[in-house]
């Protein structure tokens, strides 16, 4: 399945050359949507509280070990629908600001990655 084409830096739309909004194809479109996943916040998708990141209850303010953060996002990454598998990795912790990357293997054994 599609979905549309996010900019890694800012995390928002993007447009292709001809000015459209840009559109992100399988398998790329797994990883992005995993990343999506693991960018939302407990509570916020108002039609299911129950998906996404516990970080105000469990990381934001406490300093919890990498291994419960890597748990969290492979559990929220493991929530898209096509995503087999779901391996995370922490790039960067500085300034409060959490890096990384997801790497994903759909239900076809293809494997994309997409950064968070």
């Amino acid at each position: 399945m599609d979905t549309l084409l996010l900019d890694v830096e800012a995390w928002d739309l993007a447009v292709d050359t001809a000015g459209n909004i840009a559109v992100a194809s399988e398998p790329y479109a797994l990883a992005q949507d995993a990343a999506s996943a693991i960018r939302t916040f407990e509570g916020e998708v108002y039609y299911n509280t129950l998906l996404g990141i516990p970080y105000f209850t469990q990381i934001l303010g406490y300093a919890p070990p990498i291994a419960l953060m890597k748990a969290n996002f492979n559990e929220a990454a493991l929530t898209v629908p096509g995503v087999v598998t779901s391996q995370c990795f922490i790039t960067s912790w500085e300034d409060r600001v959490v890096r990384g990357q997801v790497q994903i293997t759909d239900e076809d054994g293809n494997t994309s990655a997409a950064s968070f």
